[in-house]
């Protein structure tokens, strides 16, 4: 395996600037955003996709420093009911798929989305209980009106381009759970399967090394994001686990996303690295910050400093002791 991060955190540093400080941090890769929610500080993807010299010159600057371009990712709703934003993130997806082949970029992360109720809605809809059945209804119509057909096209052009799509199960789009993310890859194809955030399954009380098992089996992982979760049980009482508050509402919320080992011990931490190993994933472990309680630095400092010691490098010995 080798240790990533992704690149967002640091969009107040140059490419190159940021480049010299994932190196210096004794990391091996990076997950560059392209457009959508994450922005594309980093990557200008119109430039990149219209000069092969550009990209030429974009991938040495990665190479010198020993690094490679483990995804590029463009989160956002291509489904949404806002047409202006869906066109703009299904084509800022196309056109970064586009630009992963081009540049032997083997995974493309985004999120599933989340269409509206009806032709005429204004906003996402996003279903969590059957009934009253109306709610049953809205979800049996996103998926087969909006959520199969768009990835049946998406998932194809991805498959003629060479890449795989990581869906990030994430609450709040169609796609949040191992079980959605492979019924939507037995509607579309084999492209399609999950870029798998533990801090997005804890607190919807999914264990994740139980995740991987289920995903690993399917070899549905092409991508994984090394976030924590801290769960507070008091406020989880009041609360519930789809909890509105704003995430800086620490002190009353029921969940905070934190920095790898402060939300879990890295016993836990160690148990996930051991289960992608053991069911075939070993590509790399992408570091991502959203900690509301500690600076960028230092929560990146402790993500690395913590994925080092759990972190599987080499490949497994023979077992010469059978």
């Amino acid at each position: 395996m080798k240790l990533g991060v992704f690149t967002v955190l640091f969009n107040d540093k140059s490419f190159e600037e940021m480049l010299d400080h994932v190196k210096a941090s004794g990391l091996h890769a990076i997950e560059i955003g392209t457009g959508g929610y994450p922005g594309g500080s980093h990557c200008d993807l119109d430039a990149l996709l219209e000069s092969e010299e550009k990209r030429n010159e974009y991938l040495a600057k990665v190479q010198e420093r020993d690094l490679i371009i483990s995804a590029f990712s463009c989160h956002g709703n291509p489904l949404s009911p806002d047409k202006e934003m869906a066109k703009d993130h299904h084509e800022t997806i196309m056109k970064t798929i586009k630009l992963a082949s081009l540049m032997n970029v083997p995974v493309v992360n985004t999120f599933s989305g989340t269409p509206g109720d009806s032709e005429d809605a204004k906003y996402p809809n996003w279903p969590v209980t059957p009934w009253p059945n109306e709610y049953g209804d809205v979800l049996k119509w996103q998926w087969e009106e909006k959520l199969i057909p768009y990835w049946k096209e998406v998932g194809a052009y991805a498959q003629e381009h060479n890449v795989k799509i990581g869906l990030e199960l994430h609450g709040g789009f169609l796609v949040h759970t191992p079980y959605t993310l492979l019924k939507l890859r037995e509607e579309t194809c084999d492209a399609i399967g999950a870029n798998l955030d533990p801090s997005h399954l804890w607190w919807q009380g999914i264990d994740p090394v139980a995740a991987i098992k289920i995903l690993g089996k399917a070899n549905a992982i092409h991508h994984f994001h090394a976030k924590d979760t801290y769960i507070d049980q008091d406020n989880v009482n009041m609360y519930g686990l789809t909890d509105m508050q704003p995430y800086g509402e620490v002190q009353t919320r029921a969940w905070t996303f934190r920095s790898v080992g402060c939300g879990h011990s890295l016993t836990e931490w160690n148990d996930i690295m051991s289960a992608l190993r053991t069911y075939n994933y070993d590509y790399v472990v992408s570091i991502e910050h959203e900690d509301p309680i500690m600076s960028i630095d230092e929560g990146f400092e402790r993500a690395v400093t913590n994925l080092k010691t759990v972190l599987i490098n080499d490949q497994p010995s023979q077992m010469w002791w059978v």
